[in-house]
């Protein structure tokens, strides 16, 4: 056992990789040389909640085999994959700033003979890889919720530990001629970390490897222990409700269910400890949110259960606009706080016309708050009355529905395009598309029932007056 450094970035270079879907794969692959690293885009980060695994994973992948192969296959575990929020892969070709990258497809795999229920997924190559031919392939994959508290409580004025636990050994279907593995950290207290020998600490770095000759799904359990006093903000369920009105503008609201998921505060709460002394006490906790909204947003609020928060900031201009957020409490561990973020944008921004005569809305997907993990998110585009044959394209799967929703002065209701998604990170911000017919016919429902009570109003009015005349007279 040793000490490392302190709250974490810990820089992991993780492999999971490779078999090709023929007959065996495993025998018709080798990895030459793997190196995960802390550089480059070779990271492991710890912040928050989740572990953002962004492996820029360098293959020396040799094809054994005496045909070629145009799939090979990732490997994780299946607690892994219960948390996996993103993948992707890409070739790669070229050193540093001349580097080349091509993105390939990637999706889920059945592999009958993985042991422990291992999961796999399958990346199609760009060009089959001939025998004897080797190629580099870079995955990034991210894993939410990938860090343990321990101990499970703390008081106000206790740090933060958490555990974090992989594997010294990539999990892979492919015999590994070498691999080594550095993890970084730059907390200067760990209280203690698994030697898998050969295992070398240099300031604030562990290396683990380099590791030689290990035959396929080799696994060998690391554990460290350290402190994080990073705040563990997750949204539980968001919900994100995107109103359109061809009379100009689209309204946004949003529902949160936030917690903080470190280690369970116990004991008394003091606000009197808390504000006089910020930095020693309430070190894991988080009092403030920052959201980035869209640019030129209008009619900002922030509200929960009890009414309007005063306690938040907004600050916009032609390319983005933040709101600075802070709940009526600090957020403590186990601590749980609901709210409201509700905003307009203009029309024009947004909503955009297809060649083939379809309007279509261009929206960013994934959560607003900066540096939080989404447990679940929904999504509900609300067309206008009318709306027909709604199409949602997005670049990653969500589960999909339709729904009804009337409004004042609906008719026949708005169809809602409803998008689902579970293990939502920052990554997911990213624009999608839903594409419906309309026909401008539609505009003048709103209108002309208006018209037409304020008619049937002003003649049984006049019916009225003249019946209460008559029998005056």
């Amino acid at each position: 056992m040793a000490m490392v450094p302190q709250p974490l970035l810990i820089l992991l270079f993780i492999l999971s990789l490779l078999s090709i879907v023929n007959s065996s794969p495993s025998q018709h692959i080798q990895i030459v040389d793997a190196e995960r690293r802390s550089s480059g885009k070779l990271r492991l980060r710890y912040s928050c909640s989740f572990v953002k695994k962004s492996c820029s994973v360098r293959f020396g992948v040799e094809n054994l085999g005496t045909s070629a192969a145009s799939e090979v296959l990732l490997a994780f575990s299946p607690a892994e994959v219960e948390h996996l929020a993103l993948l992707k892969a890409a070739a790669t070709s070229g050193k540093r700033k001349k580097k080349t990258y091509v993105p390939l497809d990637v999706k889920s795999a059945e592999q009958p003979d993985g042991p422990n229920g291992t999961k796999f997924f399958s990346i199609t190559l760009s060009t089959p890889l001939s025998k004897g031919e080797t190629t580099t392939l870079e995955v990034l994959y991210i894993l939410t919720r990938s860090l343990e508290p321990f101990p499970v409580e703390i008081s106000q004025s206790e740090p933060q530990l958490v555990y974090f636990r992989d594997s010294a050994i990539l999990l892979s279907p492919y015999h590994v001629k070498q691999q080594t593995t550095f993890l970084k950290t730059p907390s200067t207290r760990v209280e203690s970390f698994t030697v898998v020998d050969p295992t070398k600490r240099a300031g604030t770095e562990l290396k683990y490897g380099p590791y030689e000759n290990q035959p396929p799904y080799s696994y060998s359990p690391v554990l460290v222990h350290f402190e994080n006093n990073n705040p563990f903000a997750v949204v539980e369920e968001l919900e994100r409700e995107i109103e359109i009105s061809h009379w100009g503008s689209i309204q946004v609201t949003e529902r949160y269910s936030l917690v903080h998921a470190g280690a369970q505060h116990k004991g008394v709460f003091s606000r009197v400890e808390y504000q006089t002394r910020p930095g020693g006490t309430g070190v894991s906790s988080f009092k403030h949110l920052l959201a980035k909204l869209p640019p030129r947003v209008h009619s900002v609020y922030y509200r929960d259960g009890i009414g309007n928060i005063s306690s938040s900031h907004l600050r916009t201009d032609s390319r983005k606009s933040e709101l600075e957020i802070e709940p009526r409490y600090p957020l403590f561990g186990g601590w749980k706080a609901t709210f409201v973020i509700g905003y307009g944008l203009p029309l024009q921004d947004f909503l955009f016309e297809s060649p083939d005569g379809r309007r279509y809305l261009n929206f960013t997907f994934g959560c607003p708050l900066v540096e939080t993990v989404v447990d679940k998110l929904i999504v509900k585009v609300v067309l206008p009355e009318g709306s027909k044959d709604p199409i949602a394209e997005i670049p990653f799967e969500v589960e999909q529905h339709l729904e009804i929703k009337y409004s004042y002065l609906d008719v026949v209701g708005r169809t809602v395009v409803v998008l689902e998604k579970r293990n939502v990170v920052p990554e997911h911000n990213i624009r999608f598309q839903v594409y419906y017919g309309f026909n401008p016919i539609f505009m003048l429902a709103e209108p002309l029932m208006l018209v037409s009570a304020f008619f049937l109003l002003f003649v049984s009015s006049v019916a009225y007056l003249h019946i209460d005349l008559s029998i005056r007279k």
